[in-house]
């Protein structure tokens, strides 16, 4: 099993900074993927960044050039700053992973989830 623990979230102004942390514990061998999605009121959930293991980033369009994601394979850490931030960024944050446990099965994982909201 994985656990993810989310900080960082809270109440900013438009054009404001913030930056999310996802750390991952528990019994596995190995992260692939880490990454960020959310949530709006009345929206589906969207990609917001992953990473791989690597370092290969992708985003989402609405967030290149102004998000960044990172990643700590020696703390199994993800990290998302956001600059410039909107009102439309305003949503609930969920981390994501893809790991493989011990057993050589590879599954996904979510966090509880981190409320961003920006708001003047």
């Amino acid at each position: 099993q994985v656990q993810l623990v989310e900080s960082g979230g809270g109440l900013v102004q438009p054009g404001g900074s913030l930056r999310l942390s996802c750390a991952a514990s528990g019994s596995f061998s190995s992260i692939h993927i880490m990454g960020w999605y959310r949530q709006a009121p009345g929206n589906q959930r969207e990609l917001v960044a992953r990473i791989t293991s690597s370092g290969a980033t992708n985003y989402a369009d609405s967030v290149k050039g102004r998000f960044t994601i990172s990643r700590d394979n020696a703390k199994n850490t993800v990290y998302l700053q956001m600059n410039s931030l909107e009102l439309e960024d305003t949503a609930v944050y969920s981390c994501n992973t893809v790991a493989q446990l011990s057993s050589g099965y590879i599954y996904t994982y979510w966090g509880q989830g981190t409320q961003v909201t920006v708001s003047s």
